[in-house]
C-alpha cells in the first residue's frame, strides 16, 4: 500500500459436503485462513465459534436432498471480516429462546451476542439462503 491505495478484499469460498465432519473442517479452513490474512486471534477464534454454529444449524436443519452442500465464504474488507454460510433450504433461520432444559437452540443467541451485525437472505440464484455475521477487527494494521 505504498501509493495510499486501501488493499484489495480478501475472499474465499469452502463447499462442503451437508457431513458433521464438514463442521470441523470448516472451523479448520477459517483458522488457517484467518492466521494467512493476519486477522488478530481473539477475532478469529470468534469467527470460528460463530462459523461452527451456523454450520451446524445449516446441517442439522437444511432439510434437502442428498448431495446438496454447505457453503462457506470469508471476506476480509475495510476492517470488518464477513462470514456467510450458504445452503440449499429456503427456510430463514429464526431465533428462539431456550429453555435452561434444552439441549440446543442457542447458537443463533450466539451468534447475535458476539457478532457486530448478523443477518440471513434467501440466495439470488433463488435456491437456499444465507446466514452471515460480521466482525469488526480492532484498529491497526491487518495483512
Amino acid at each position: 500500500m505504498v501509493d495510499g491505495t486501501p488493499p484489495s478484499p480478501k475472499d474465499i469460498e469452502w463447499r462442503l459436503p451437508r457431513h458433521s465432519r464438514s463442521v470441523g473442517r470448516s472451523r479448520e479452513l477459517l483458522r488457517e485462513q484467518a492466521r494467512s490474512w493476519k486477522v488478530p486471534d481473539d477475532t478469529a477464534e470468534t469467527a470460528v465459534l460463530l462459523l461452527s454454529e451456523l454450520m451446524t444449524n445449516a446441517r442439522a436443519h437444511a432439510r434437502v436432498s442428498p448431495g446438496r452442500e454447505m457453503r462457506a465464504r470469508c471476506i476480509l474488507r475495510d476492517g470488518v471480516l464477513r462470514v456467510e454460510v450458504s445452503d440449499a433450504s429456503g427456510e430463514l433461520p429464526k431465533p428462539r429462546t431456550a429453555s435452561p432444559e434444552d439441549e440446543g437452540g442457542r447458537g443463533l443467541a450466539l451468534v447475535a451476542a458476539l457478532a457486530d451485525e448478523w443477518g440471513a437472505h434467501p440466495r439470488a440464484c433463488g435456491i437456499g439462503k444465507t446466514v452471515w455475521f460480521a466482525l469488526k477487527l480492532p484498529a491497526g494494521p491487518v495483512g
